[in-house]
């Protein structure tokens, strides 16, 4: 008969949960979910090390355990702090906690720019999501921000390092996941940044997989870069045979174009399993993918807004819908607006959608 595993009981915000030993708190308030779980900037579960540096999961330990009930003196970060027997612990509920993490907002906001209104990352980043819930009116900051200089680390990826917020998921994933890490952090301080040394390209079959770890803007997909917005596009989850990786995608689409190509995430914004940069960068047409189904998308999130939840698509024709009378006429609306032409494949086009694209050549 086995021998059952040794759970320990641990309240959060008021709930208990039964978890292993070695569980972190983070990961104990995951399993009952909502917003008794904390936010979490830098930690990935798939990626080991990753953690402890942005310090906006921190939580009040009001009882260190039940062999020694006494609480710790100072907020714990609860990504690295593992849980004990009878440890009760407070998140949304301690006043200490929500100053604390408008306090950290605070100075990740320092640097950080007003990109919002061209920022490919907007209506999926975690540090607008912070700002919203956390953030102030108005910086007190007096001082100039930092700045850097755009990099290209490859065809297929930007790297915006003034927007970047050091949480080294990147660093993590090339180190992890990828053939080789080619970059890191250089320089210290205010002068830190992630960047290649002199400029070197990103080149390997999953480091495509740093542009859905990054929690902000800084890391982007040069071919969907100002081709839409996220709420704009209709995410659906796909497969397709590959050799490299599992096949499992979700693809962006506006109409039947393939706007971009990400792994599929979970109710935490993680990756489920790592795709390789053929299925990423190479298939963009719907042809080359299995349609599963629409994406379940969290209904609090922007990209649902104006999406249609558990409808069918029509299948019948216009005539049936008119009786059985043929339509008297048919317009082809792009011969008469001259708007985005319907010979231009959005999805093929290497980089931004610009005017040029669209405007004919006046001969």
């Amino acid at each position: 008969m086995a021998e059952e595993k040794k759970l320990f009981r641990v309240i959060v915000d008021n709930i208990p949960v039964d978890v292993e030993p070695g569980t972190t708190i983070l990961q104990a308030a995951r399993l009952i979910g909502g917003e008794v779980a904390p936010p979490a900037m830098c930690y990935y579960t798939k990626l080991k090390g990753s953690g402890g540096k942005c310090r906006t999961c921190l939580v009040e330990v009001s009882k260190g355990s039940t062999a020694d009930p006494r609480p710790m003196p100072k907020l714990v970060a609860s990504c690295r702090t593992t849980v004990m027997e009878g440890m009760e612990v407070k998140n949304i509920t301690s006043p200490r906690v929500i100053d604390a993490r408008n306090g950290v907002v605070e100075f990740l906001l320092l640097n950080h720019p007003l990109d919002c209104p061209i920022c490919d990352q907007a209506g999926e980043c975690h540090l607008q999501d912070l700002s919203y819930e956390h953030g102030k009116e108005a910086t007190r900051y007096e001082f100039g921000k930092r700045t850097f200089e755009k990099h290209d680390l490859g065809p297929h990826i930007q790297l915006h390092m003034t927007r970047c917020i050091l949480c080294y998921r990147c660093v993590y994933v090339a180190d992890q996941v990828s053939e080789g890490r080619a970059h890191g952090i250089l320089s210290r301080g205010d002068h830190s940044e992630i960047a290649t040394y002199i400029e070197k390209s990103l080149d390997s079959d999953f480091i495509g997989n740093v542009i859905d770890v990054c929690p902000v803007g800084a890391l982007t997909d040069k071919t969907f870069r100002f081709k839409n917005r996220v709420w704009f596009t209709k995410p659906s989850d796909a497969h397709r045979h590959c050799d490299k990786c599992c096949g499992k995608v979700t693809l962006w689409q506006r109409g039947e174009d393939v706007l971009r190509v990400t792994a599929r995430k979970d109710q935490w914004g993680e990756v489920e399993d790592w795709i390789c940069d053929d299925c990423r960068f190479v298939h963009k047409k719907a042809s080359d993918w299995i349609i599963e189904g629409p994406t379940q998308v969290n209904r609090h999130s922007v990209i649902s807004q104006g999406h249609y939840v558990g409808m069918r698509k029509p299948k019948e024709t216009i005539s049936e819908v008119m009786g059985g009378r043929a339509p008297k006429l048919l317009m082809d609306i792009h011969s008469v607006s001259e708007v985005n032409k319907p010979d231009v494949d959005l999805g093929a086009l290497p980089g931004p959608a610009t005017s040029a694209v669209f405007n004919k050549e006046k001969s």
